[in-house]
């Protein structure tokens, strides 16, 4: 099978792992359980954050594959849409005042396993990552190399490994960074301005990109 290219792969990576690092509702949640229940915990339910990644790329693979066989037309909206979208959470970001906090909360027994599964469920069920992975993939799809389906698939399994990584990291050093970013809410905003900027150059590169 063909691989996409080490152009394609690092470009991806590097701006899956800048949005992956920004703070948002997943990282935030992986800091709490990890703060408050043990840095065992918080990588188990970073795990099952990062892997709920897998459904939404499934769901990527399928429906830009079918845009492009049903209609490069409609591949071609997909994309501007999704640019659009992009740029939409990029002047989001750029708008925010930061300030992220994270709240260890009280301590409940729960059971890895169970701690898996609502990581998973909470990310898998997420529309707004839905729309998210419909939005970014696409501009890192090469449809003239062909493979549309595989290409749209091996970039998600690459989203969802270097977010196991991530993930894993923080529920690990969940105490200290956790202390760090409620210390330094200034690091919060900077993150955004910076995640912003990155949306918002994704998408426009997604509308005039052919």
């Amino acid at each position: 099978m063909m691989l996409i290219t080490p152009e394609q792969c690092f470009g991806f990576l590097a701006a899956a792992v800048l949005i992956t690092a920004s703070p948002g509702p997943d990282n935030l949640m992986v800091l709490g359980v990890g703060m408050s229940r043990g840095r065992r915990q918080g990588m188990v339910f970073g795990l099952g954050c990062a892997l709920g990644c897998l459904s939404h790329t499934v769901l990527a693979t399928l429906g830009v594959s079918a845009l492009i066989k049903a209609s490069p037309l409609a591949f071609s909206a997909l994309k501007v849409a999704g640019g659009l979208y992009l740029i939409w959470l990029g002047v989001g970001a750029l708008r925010s005042r930061g300030g992220a906090r994270v709240d260890g909360g009280a301590a409940v027994q729960e059971s890895l396993a169970r701690l898996f599964a609502k990581g998973w469920f909470a990310n898998a069920i997420n529309p707004k990552v839905v729309l998210f992975f419909l939005s970014f993939l696409p501009q890192f799809v090469l449809p003239a190399r062909g493979a549309v389906s595989w290409q749209t698939a091996q970039l998600g399994l690459v989203f969802t490994a270097q977010a196991c990584v991530l993930f894993g990291l923080l529920g690990y050093f969940s105490g200290a960074v956790g202390k760090w970013i409620n210390g330094h809410p200034g690091a919060g905003m900077w993150l955004d301005r910076v995640a912003g900027t990155v949306f918002v150059g994704l998408g426009l590169r997604l509308i005039v990109a052919r």
